[in-house]
């Protein structure tokens, strides 16, 4: 099965999703914006409207939708619009992008259980929207930590 997150940096996220159990692959790139395989450049003029974000492939009898979600709502700042930290920018937009209807309503609701909580003081701004092409990034962002011995 197929996810796709935006939480920022995506360095940060493919690492944290790469060491979950369950997780049999995750790739760093680009979607959601409008301009075919974008470059890493391209992104940062904030012009083409993509988000980093890190595609996850999992085993669904080894780790749920509903646990990748718990991760990525407890591994950034949901509430913080097109920022993540000292990244400013579009392309770090806090997004969940579904790629079927099961997805999509378990997203809205686990959005609306945590929005409801109390656990964060300002509103969630996390969007979720339909997954669209998602490209690759360049090699050298690929598992970015792993290979700067920061993991």
């Amino acid at each position: 099965m197929k996810a796709t997150f935006g939480a920022g940096c995506f360095w940060h996220v493919e690492d944290l999703f790469r060491k979950t159990k369950g997780v049999t692959s995750t790739k760093a790139g680009y979607t959601g914006g409008n301009l075919t395989n974008p470059t890493y450049e391209e992104v940062c003029t904030d012009k083409t409207g993509h988000a980093e974000a890190v595609e996850v492939e999992y085993d669904p009898n080894e780790i749920s939708y509903d646990e990748l979600l718990e991760i990525f709502w407890n591994n950034h700042d949901p509430t913080s619009l097109n920022r993540q930290g000292p990244d400013v920018g579009i392309q770090y937009r806090s997004s969940i992008f579904f790629h079927d209807e099961s997805q999509k309503q378990t997203a809205q609701k686990s959005k609306e259980k945590l929005d409801s909580s109390g656990k964060f003081s300002k509103s969630i701004v996390t969007e979720i929207v339909p997954s669209p092409e998602f490209y690759k990034a360049e090699d050298y962002h690929q598992k970015y930590f792993q290979k700067h011995g920061l993991s």
